[in-house]
Formats: C-alpha cells, sequence, structure tokens
C-alpha cells in the first residue's frame, strides 16, 4: 500500500484571518503532497504572496506557509492510503496540470461562491478545495457523494477524518521559493485581476467544462 496527504494550513494571510474571524473554523487553505517528508505540496493558489490575483497551479513548500516574521505554520495532515495504480493515475493528473499550466488558472469565482451555490466548475480551472478533490475522486478507499468541485475545505476535512494523521505546528527550516516574497506594485495586482477575470468570464459564457477532460 502507497500513500498521499492532504493537507490543511491554518493560513497567515490577511484573507486566512478574515475567515477565522467570520466563521472561527481555522483552516483556510488545502493542498496535496505525496511523499511522507511533506517537502512539497501542490495546490491552486497564488504564485506571489502580495499578488492575490496572479494565482493557478503552484508548487509549494513550507515557507510559502511559513514566512517573514511567521517561522511555523499550523498544519492537519491526513495520510490517505492508495494503490500502485491509483497513486500513478494521481501523479499523472498533477504532471498533467503542471505542464498545461499556463492554460489553468485559479476558479475564484467558485471559491468566493462556495457557501452560497457549493461551488461550479469553469474549463481549465481549479482552486484549492476542487483541486484536492478531484485528487481523492482518484482513491478508492475515499467515499465522495457529490462532484468534487462541490467540496468545501471543511467538508473535506470532515470527510477525511478517520484518516487523520497529524496536527501540530511544523517549522520553516529553509527558504526554498525566494521569489515567493517578491514585493509587488498596484498596476501589476490591477493587472492580474483584469486578466484573470477576463480568462474567466470568457469560458464561462463560451468554453463548456466538459471539454477539460483531465
Amino acid at each position: 500500500m502507497e500513500y498521499i496527504y492532504i493537507v490543511l494550513e491554518k493560513s497567515h494571510t490577511l484573507l486566512g484571518k478574515l475567515s477565522r474571524f467570520i466563521d472561527g473554523y481555522p483552516y483556510t487553505h488545502i493542498t496535496v503532497s505525496l511523499d511522507s517528508d511533506l517537502s512539497k505540496f501542490y495546490s491552486f493558489s497564488r504564485f506571489l504572496h502580495y499578488a492575490p490575483f496572479c494565482s493557478g497551479f503552484m508548487k509549494e513548500t513550507l515557507d510559502c506557509y511559513a514566512y517573514g516574521k511567521h517561522e511555523s505554520v499550523r498544519l492537519k495532515v491526513f495520510k490517505i492510503p492508495v494503490t500502485s495504480e491509483e497513486k500513478r493515475r494521481i501523479k499523472k493528473f498533477i504532471k498533467d496540470v503542471h505542464d498545461d499550466k499556463k492554460n489553468y488558472v485559479f476558479n475564484l469565482y467558485s471559491a468566493l461562491t462556495m457557501g452560497f451555490i457549493g461551488g461550479f466548475r469553469i474549463y481549465k480551472t481549479y482552486n484549492c478545495m476542487s483541486f484536492c478533490a478531484r485528487v481523492l475522486e482518484m482513491c478508492s478507499v475515499i467515499k465522495m457523494n457529490r462532484p468534487y468541485y462541490r467540496y468545501s475545505i471543511e467538508d473535506l476535512d470532515d470527510l477525511l477524518s478517520y484518516y487523520k494523521y497529524e496536527e501540530r505546528e511544523f517549522e520553516r527550516e529553509s527558504i526554498e521559493n525566494e521569489n515567493y516574497m517578491r514585493p509587488v506594485n498596484p498596476i501589476f495586482n490591477v493587472g492580474s485581476f483584469v486578466r484573470l477575470n477576463a480568462v474567466l468570464l470568457y469560458r464561462l459564457i463560451f468554453v463548456s467544462p466538459k471539454k477539460d477532460e483531465l
């Protein structure tokens, strides 16, 4: 038997703190790791800490969560058993998205409306929730009773409760993603916001999500 790891993060971002203030639930990001050392994580998130709309498929490291004055981050880790064939399929899925990452964008609209309408698909888009749930669909031990894009982080937390592995503070040991904390100016953020919305609106109106067959 092999394993994958689903990891919930108690984010230090302003958005994470605001979310916790509103509903009290601690975790605001979710990601996938393929190895027990938890050194690399795969998700859909911002590429730069100060540019929330410059986002998409991201290979994250611990210093993307514990950055600046924050030397540690609280993570909740689930250890999911998978067959060799399931892990091969998951690795292929992640590689396929990575290889086409210029065309994949962050599904901001689904993330923002998750609490109201339960999430929805747009062609070649994911957010952190739908990406991890899509991976979990490939795990035979996980029984999902709704489409992957309709699971929130809290839903996935409940779904995986049997497979909880550990929950604690993880210390940052090094800076592996030196570009992550690069400052950006307001014009860059406005441009990123406009580009992301242009892509999402076009695909939402003109492109069927069924064309994405990964």
